[in-house]
């Protein structure tokens, strides 16, 4: 109900009763009382009361009328409770049929997964929703990519005020992708703070006016150097200038005394790095499974959709038959570039000697140097050489080697096995249970099934 229509409610109310005249107490004789919308006449003190009135009899019966009326009052409160008491336990009964309910339902699915056909759980491998990125220097927390930006610009942002020299060089170097410009925009603010290390009586180089098309070309066209400039000690101002004014940022005079800390801020800007989305490794470890083979991955590990790229397949099948003639030597590089560029990233397995399956995501572009870097930190004996070769056995150097030159894109599985040599000699030392120990143990508690 309106707050509008409480209160005209309340209006009628109130006019009920005012017409209903003064009322009377439960201990009044209700015969002797009448309604009356005038005001009673006042009587006189020696004006005296019927006999009857003052009869034992008379007094008697009042008092077994308020009585009775005070037991009605009670007689309805107590229903009301009841009424309430019941409502309340009618509530609360359909309140828990209703969770016993969805207890039940919970219970039937998770039975009814359990029940399933183990092979349907085996032969299918497990999807990846999205390729997933981290940054330590942020938190701990794992989002897509474009996620993964916003946290960082605004963990920037929550810290600009308590560390301004430091964040809004990071600033300048995290929100702004085009190195090339990044350098320009850098070189210049170092210019600008040399010259007033090298001058600093010189009210010359304390100005810089806003519109100058150098400054709007190479700084003010950058994220976070307004707010690197007035971290250093800029602060803006309308100056005249030639026939009119202008507004300028103009250094503090004496903030230009203290040179040792604007060469701290020129080395912070030049040694800053920017905040990165680092590639999360999404690492899972898997039984032995003939499903091992069987990838289903994200279309973010495509350059392009796997529409198109299934069309531009079947062109090419076409062209091929359709010029049926030997391709040149930079006809195939072309064509290999070209089928580089397809892959974002690669989704790889490693299999242990023993079939447990250690996966990992990476970089179609990263290098063979760090699948292995990948393997060698979750190996419980890491100081132990090891290899990886293809599915086909081709050997997979530790090198500089792209996953997707090397035909690991956009996935793989890859084979692990020990330097035979030097595994003899940790058999012969330690026993046969060093070479049946392949990933660290805790690693291996988080084992699943593919």
């Amino acid at each position: 109900m309106s707050a509008i229509k409480k209160f005209f409610e309340k209006r009628k109310l109130n006019v009920k009763f005012k017409k209903a005249g003064e009322g009377h107490r439960l201990t009044e004789d209700s015969a002797h009382h009448t309604p009356s919308t005038s005001r009673p006449q006042t009587t006189s003190r020696t004006s005296s009361t019927p006999a009857a009135a003052q009869s034992p009899e008379a007094e008697a019966a009042r008092k077994a009328a308020a009585q009775a009326a005070l037991a009605r009052v009670e007689a309805k409160q107590q229903s009301r409770t009841a009424d309430g008491m019941v409502i309340q336990r009618a509530r609360m009964k359909r309140e828990m049929e209703l969770e016993k309910k969805r207890v039940q339902e919970a219970e039937a699915k998770g039975a009814a997964a359990r029940a399933g056909p183990v092979e349907v759980v085996q032969d299918c491998a497990p999807v990846l929703e999205s390729v997933l990125f981290t940054c330590p220097d942020v938190g701990p927390m794992v989002l897509p990519k474009a996620e993964m930006e916003a946290a960082i610009h605004q963990f920037l942002l929550d810290n600009l005020e308590d560390e301004p020299e430091m964040t809004s060089a990071l600033l300048i170097h995290t929100l702004n992708k085009n190195k090339e410009k990044v350098k320009v925009c850098i070189d210049t603010l170092v210019k600008y703070l040399d010259n007033i290390i090298n001058n600093p009586t010189e009210e010359k180089f304390w100005k810089i006016r806003q519109n100058n098309k150098a400054f709007q070309e190479r700084v003010a066209c950058m994220e976070g150097t307004t707010e690197f400039l007035f971290a250093a000690g800029f602060s803006l101002k309308s100056l005249p200038f030639e026939d009119g004014e202008a507004m300028f940022y103009v250094f503090d005079s004496e903030l230009a005394k203290d040179v040792e800390r604007l060469q701290n801020m020129k080395d912070v800007l030049l040694q800053a790095e920017p905040l990165r989305p680092q590639l999360d490794r999404a690492l899972k470890v898997f039984h032995p499974s003939q499903a091992v083979s069987k990838f289903e991955v994200p279309e973010d590990f495509y350059a392009i959709s796997p529409q198109e790229l299934k069309k531009e397949q079947q062109r090419k099948e076409e062209a091929t038959e359709k010029l049926g003639m030997l391709r040149t030597k930079a006809m195939r590089e072309r064509d290999e570039q070209r089928e580089l560029r397809k892959y974002r990233y690669t989704l790889l397995r490693i299999r242990m000697p023993d079939g447990v399956i250690l996966q990992g995501v990476f970089r179609a572009m990263e290098s063979m140097s760090h699948v292995y870097a990948f393997v060698r930190e979750n190996l419980a004996n890491d100081w132990i050489p090891f290899t990886l070769a293809s599915a086909t056995g081709h050997k997979l150097e530790e090198g500089d080697c792209a996953l997707a030159e090397l035909s690991l894109a956009p996935a793989a599985v890859i084979n692990f096995s020990w330097d035979p040599s030097v595994m003899k000699e940790v058999v012969a030392q330690q026993g046969q249970v060093a070479a049946k120990v392949h990933l660290k143990p805790d690693l291996m508690t988080l084992i699943q099934t593919l």
